[in-house]
């Protein structure tokens, strides 16, 4: 039986690093199992703000890769500020932390560049693959965002072409992301993006989620909405997945670790002087506990942590590769993850949680109420999610975890895990295609 044909339109691609690259990576690796062959566009020379070689691995030998020249205004940016370099990543200073290059930087990012500064592609990719699927037999095409402009390139290839099947999937929100409130739109500019997005929702055949919530909102705004979460890969462990042994790390330290990127729209001061109280009141807890940080942490963070008492605690690995990440995941003993506070990103699932599933350790979690992330941990038994204001809870769960560790009784489990694993998520893409 012949194969059919989705081509994925994709700005992320390895050797870009982050979680936003492997969710298409992972469905173009399983969805021949399936009866699909991936096609993936994406730019030829992309100015991406992380890099991860060991991503490549995962490419399929025999899959073709289609790739245009992209021009982005980045370099500009950055002259004008170095801080810049946050944008590629959508992360920016906020609030006493901004100057004023920032502000106007902000300004700029959210008012000339609509949806985003990817935007220049468009024009030249839809001329581009107009003329593609001409040549090409394609029975499917699916935009990948963020960046959104990937979906206007969709947009606009179906208002070209009528009976192309087009997948709008949007790995997080557009208007209802929490960092859209920051960009310093004019009503002109947040009119635009607004009749954008619902010109996406409204002309995709199907869009698709990564939370159960942010596929409710869409549906909501017209779309032919279905979520399929993100997940973890088995063949990605260095080690069996969540194997139980009962013992302590061999480095004698209970250590909470932050795996990937860290900004100050998501960061958990509460925890932070939580745990400088305890490593000041209990002797005990301060001569064990680490906290470790692989991945990038805002400086700003950073700098508030190291004037604490917990400064002495911090193993700070900086940026590893997905494959040295996952190590240092199943080296850890509790995993922090965090969310924005407010309660309209209550859909969000960082991509994270789903290897941090896989390894079988208790998780920690912070964000707004009712959160999909508190379904997941609730549902699998692996771990506690929290308020940003949550204080004693917090407290009793990390002392809860210290005295299981202590007594070597801190197992690893996981429970009904395997409808994240990528393969089964690829099945389930599959079927929504049909």
């Amino acid at each position: 039986m012949e194969q059919k044909k989705i081509l994925i339109i994709t700005y992320y691609w390895p050797p870009a690093g982050g979680p936003g690259v492997q969710r298409w990576l992972k469905f173009a690796k399983y969805l021949p199992d399936f009866g699909w062959k991936p096609v993936i566009y994406t730019p030829e020379n992309p100015s991406y703000p992380l890099l991860d070689e060991s991503l490549l691995k995962d490419i399929p030998d025999d899959l073709e890769i289609v790739k245009t020249n992209i021009w982005e205004p980045y370099q500009l940016a950055e002259k004008l500020n170095k801080s810049n370099k946050k944008f590629k990543a959508g992360q920016f200073d906020v609030g006493s932390n901004q100057s004023w290059k920032s502000k106007l930087s902000i300004w700029v990012r959210g008012n000339f560049f609509i949806p985003d500064a990817r935007v220049f592609w468009v024009k030249p990719s839809v001329k581009f693959l107009e003329q593609y699927l001409k040549e090409h037999k394609i029975d499917t095409v699916v935009t990948s965002g963020p960046p959104h402009s990937m979906h206007l390139i969709g947009l606009n290839l179906k208002k070209k072409l009528p009976h192309l099947k087009w997948i709008a999937d949007f790995r997080d929100p557009w208007t209802e992301i929490s960092y859209y409130k920051h960009l310093k739109l004019t009503k002109s500019s947040d009119r635009k993006h607004r009749l954008l997005e619902n010109a996406v929702f409204n002309n995709a055949d199907i869009t698709l989620a990564t939370s159960y919530t942010d596929a409710e909102n869409f549906r909501s705004h017209g779309a032919n909405a279905f979520c399929i979460t993100n997940g973890f890969d088995e063949t990605d462990a260095s080690a069996p997945l969540h194997m139980t042994d009962g013992t302590t790390d061999q480095s004698g330290k209970f250590t909470l670790s932050y795996i990937g990127v860290l900004e100050q729209l998501r960061n958990p001061e509460n925890l932070w002087k939580i745990l400088d109280d305890l490593v000041q009141a209990d002797v005990d807890f301060a001569e064990h506990f680490t906290l470790k940080f692989a991945g990038r942490i805002d400086d700003k963070i950073l700098q508030s942590i190291e004037n604490s008492a917990i400064k002495n605690h911090i193993l700070n690995l900086g940026y590893l590769s997905h494959d040295e990440a996952i190590e240092e995941m199943q080296q850890s003993d509790i995993l922090l993850i965090t969310n924005f506070p407010n309660e309209s990103s209550k859909g969000i699932i960082p991509g994270k949680i789903f290897e941090y599933l896989a390894t079988g350790k208790q998780i920690i979690s912070f964000g707004p109420a009712e959160a999909d992330v508190s379904r997941i941990l609730d549902e699998t038994g692996a771990g506690k999610h929290f308020s940003y204001t949550d204080s004693e809870s917090v407290r009793n769960f990390i002392m809860e975890m210290f005295g299981l560790w202590k007594k070597g009784l801190l197992l690893e489990n996981a429970q009904n895990i395997e409808q994240f694993s990528r393969k089964n998520l690829t099945k389930k893409l599959a079927e929504i295609l049909r």
